[in-house]
């Protein structure tokens, strides 16, 4: 039985030809991720800097979000603008 994996790009590049023309590839992916293939099953992906930058500040409001989750019945201490 083959197992499939999911690829969460809508464009591919081999792994071979990533390295032959590593700046095309840059150029044609634009704003999209492209999947890296090592015999045909994704290994790694190649995000544009900008999307990879909004990734990890979704990723740190999660993280935020949690906290926030945690500590809301937690103690509360007052704080008068004046004092900040």
């Amino acid at each position: 039985m083959t197992m499939t994996n999911a690829i969460y790009a809508n464009a591919t590049v081999s792994i071979t030809e990533l390295r032959r023309n590593p700046g095309a590839v840059i150029e044609e992916a634009g704003l999209e991720p492209v999947a890296i293939l090592n015999h045909n099953r994704a290994t790694a992906y190649l995000v544009p800097a900008d999307a990879f930058e909004i990734m990890m500040e979704k990723l740190e409001d999660i993280d935020l979000a949690e906290l926030v989750r945690k500590r809301r019945h937690g103690k509360t201490v007052k704080v008068s603008l004046d004092d900040l």
